[in-house]
């Protein structure tokens, strides 16, 4: 790998954040001689993986597509390392908050609901993220792990969709790994688990679950094990939000009920018209409220999941 630089010449960790089972993520900085001087997160593959050809070229993939995706709403792409062993490293943007899961855990440990307006501020910022994502140039990007965890609010308010390690580029499909992650199988659309492919469609529906259980202030699915969740997912009926809280505004309950459609020809079509049709129930105090709540969930966590 000449073309790739040495990461402990660019940068320093500073603490690690994640350990996952294909890769470390750890927190960083550029070295104090190197500008501009700034906070990353660093994404480092396993030493199990290195003599991996697809798991190497997967990571490296993951590489090319978030740096094609330059938005305000998605963690930004540095660039891609190598350390002295050879590991390949992702540094991307170092986003100052947690993520959506923490958040909602700490509303629900306070029994405080979330509010609509900062509901609909979250799910807005990321379906402009995957619009931008499904709108790739050199191919639709989609990416099949929309979950709590992989949204981040900065203490600031700032909304970032982040892990990309999923996403499926139409153009190099087959470099993608089988399998979901233990613990996202809720978020996973009905037509997935049949093993079509993924779309869309499949996003805009594990957004609509995330939206769902922020709205609803509990887990959609109630599982005592994988397998119960795995069965769940595939069959149940999501039930309507309007049922579960009467103080809806008209039209969210069935906005969030297109979106979970587990029919995806019945879904919204695209993510750009979901966000417009949300954007209606957000409110502008939803940034500096996201940001205190961000604040308040506690610990600072990195813009990628190992």
């Amino acid at each position: 790998m000449p073309n790739i630089p040495l990461l402990s010449e660019r940068y320093e960790i500073t603490a690690t954040v994640a350990r996952g089972g294909m890769a470390h993520v750890f927190r960083g900085a550029t070295l104090p001689d190197v500008t501009p001087r700034r906070e990353v997160a660093i994404k480092r593959m396993l030493p199990s993986f290195r003599n991996n050809e697809r798991f190497v070229a997967m990571f490296e993939e993951e590489a090319r597509v978030i740096a094609d995706l330059q938005h305000e709403h998605i963690a930004s792409f540095h660039e891609l390392c190598r350390d002295e062993a050879g590991m390949l490293c992702i540094v991307m943007e170092w986003v100052d908050g947690v993520d959506l899961s923490r958040m909602l855990l700490s509303a629900r440990d306070l029994g405080r609901p979330v509010s609509v307006g900062d509901a609909a501020h979250v799910g807005c910022a990321v379906l402009r993220a995957l619009w931008a994502a499904h709108q790739r140039p050199k191919a639709p990007v989609f990416h099949r792990d929309v979950t709590p965890a992989n949204i981040l609010v900065s203490r600031s308010g700032d909304v970032k969709l982040t892990d990309f390690g999923l996403s499926r580029a139409m153009d190099r499909m087959t470099l993608t790994l089988p399998g979901v992650v233990v613990g996202k199988m809720a978020y996973v659309a009905p037509e997935l688990i049949g093993a079509s492919r993924a779309s869309p469609s499949s996003d805009i529906y594990s957004l609509g679950v995330v939206l769902w259980e922020m709205l609803a202030g509990r887990r959609l699915f109630q599982a005592r094990s994988e397998l119960e969740l795995f069965m769940l997912a595939g069959r149940s009926v999501i039930p309507p939000l309007d049922e579960l809280r009467s103080d809806l505004p008209q039209g969210l309950a069935g906005l969030v009920a297109e979106m979970t459609h587990r029919n995806p020809h019945e879904r919204i079509a695209t993510a750009q018209v979901a966000a417009e049709r949300l954007q209606p129930f957000s409110v502008a105090e939803s940034r500096q409220a996201l940001g205190r709540w961000a604040e308040e969930a506690g610990e600072l966590t990195a813009p990628t999941r190992a």
